[in-house]
């Protein structure tokens, strides 16, 4: 049967969380041709006949092991090396005052003693409750900012040729936040970034799991060269008359722009071990940061990536894709940290993956100008049919976690 975006044909899953072998893992989003949006996938460990482990639940069970008091001890040498005694910004926090950027910078600032300048590549389309945590996350957490406001056309396009080519409504948003730290380190000469987990904790390679992020992403090769919302850069720039100035926010930088820069891009839980729900409980205490006031459409879930409207459609569609939504992502975390078992997440998973993201979807698809008719089409082209099958109640998955 075929398999689209170079699937793995059998599925898989995993035999502690609930994800499966269909799980993206470490797509350079910027490279890829629409065919092959799906270059690498999680790596799936067998341990018997069956019955296999993620690498995500193998690097939970790495931390797990983990000496935190040492790992600490590597965080201060390092932050000792970079804290300003001028009170100059010593180090860069980007974020759009989420939970994870929340914690992050408040823990640097307040328990490390650090001056982070903050940095915000701004959601597509801002929830309410989303611009009242940004907005409590620097006057009431107490923190410069500095956002990064985009040209409003190229992104509408952007974002309306990721659906077209890639069901990706959310790539131009996940590259902006990838690369706006490096580049406003290298912009005001702060040589040190802090995002908060590293991938690896999700499904990335187990390899990724450091300190640092991997840099290989900063470009090696021509720009022009390179594919983004599923159309090499130099045909987007003659066919929608744009300049390569449009689109540099979306690219990683290259080694004309980082210079003399040494940038040190780091994971904070690699040195502090990482639970997102307290990092949510935190940021409550905190910075008054509010869940949603709902539950999130396609999860059980209120506290967790809310502050764009367009993140719910962006798990939908992940659901088309792969097979894999926004219920599956969190409870599989959820089960490696130990708040709920296995059995647990599968009830959740058949109950909520792949629920229709019906209150946010008109904003959406006027946004980018698309009728829901012909969003129907592109999700219908965009299944797979090694996944999907059509019945006379619509389209069913082939393989889930509560069926197998």
């Amino acid at each position: 049967m075929k398999a689209l975006f170079n699937l793995p044909k059998k599925v898989v899953f995993c035999s502690k969380c609930v994800i499966s072998n269909q799980r993206p893992s470490s797509i350079p989003e910027f490279l890829h041709k629409p065919s092959r949006e799906g270059a690498k996938y999680i790596k799936m460990n067998k341990i018997s006949e069956n019955k296999y482990i993620c690498d995500a639940c193998v690097v939970s069970n790495m931390k797990e092991k983990t000496n935190w008091k040492m790992r600490e001890k590597e965080l201060l040498k390092l932050l000792d090396k970079h804290r300003s005694k001028s009170g100059d910004y010593d180090c860069i926090v980007p974020g759009s005052g989420g939970k994870d950027s929340v914690y992050t910078s408040h823990i640097l600032k307040y328990r490390y003693g650090m001056n982070p300048l903050t940095v915000t590549w701004p959601p597509i389309l801002y929830t309410s409750y989303g611009q009242e945590n940004f907005k409590n996350w620097i006057e009431i957490g107490g923190f410069d900012n500095v956002t990064f406001k985009q040209n409003g056309k190229v992104i509408r396009l952007l974002t309306k040729l990721s659906i077209e080519n890639l069901l990706h409504p959310f790539q131009t948003f996940i590259l902006g936040q990838k690369n706006i730290g490096p580049r406003m380190a290298a912009k005001y000469n702060i040589p040190l970034v802090f995002y908060g987990e590293s991938e690896a904790e999700y499904g990335n390679p187990v390899q990724e799991l450091t300190s640092k992020r991997d840099t290989s992403y900063w470009l090696k090769n021509n720009i022009k060269n390179l594919y983004l919302a599923g159309v090499p850069i130099n045909k987007l720039i003659k066919r929608y008359k744009l300049t390569l100035g449009d689109l540099k926010p979306y690219l990683p930088l290259d080694k004309s722009e980082i210079g003399k820069n040494k940038i040190q891009v780091n994971y904070l839980g690699y040195y502090l071990k990482w639970i997102p729900q307290e990092s949510f409980y935190y940021s409550v205490e905190h910075s008054k940061f509010k869940a949603r006031p709902f539950r999130t459409q396609g999860t059980y879930s209120k506290y967790s990536g809310i502050d764009d409207k367009i993140d719910d459609l962006h798990f939908y569609t992940t659901f088309i894709k792969f097979g894999i939504g926004r219920a599956t992502y969190d409870a599989a975390q959820e089960v490696r940290n130990k708040h709920l078992t296995r059995d647990e997440a599968i009830k959740l998973v058949a109950r909520y993956d792949g629920e229709f993201p019906d209150k946010y979807i008109n904003d959406v698809l006027d946004y980018v100008g698309i009728k829901t008719s012909d969003f129907q089409k592109l999700c219908d082209k965009f299944r797979s049919p090694h996944l999907w099958k059509k019945t006379g109640n619509g389209w069913k998955l082939r393989h889930t976690v509560y069926e197998t």
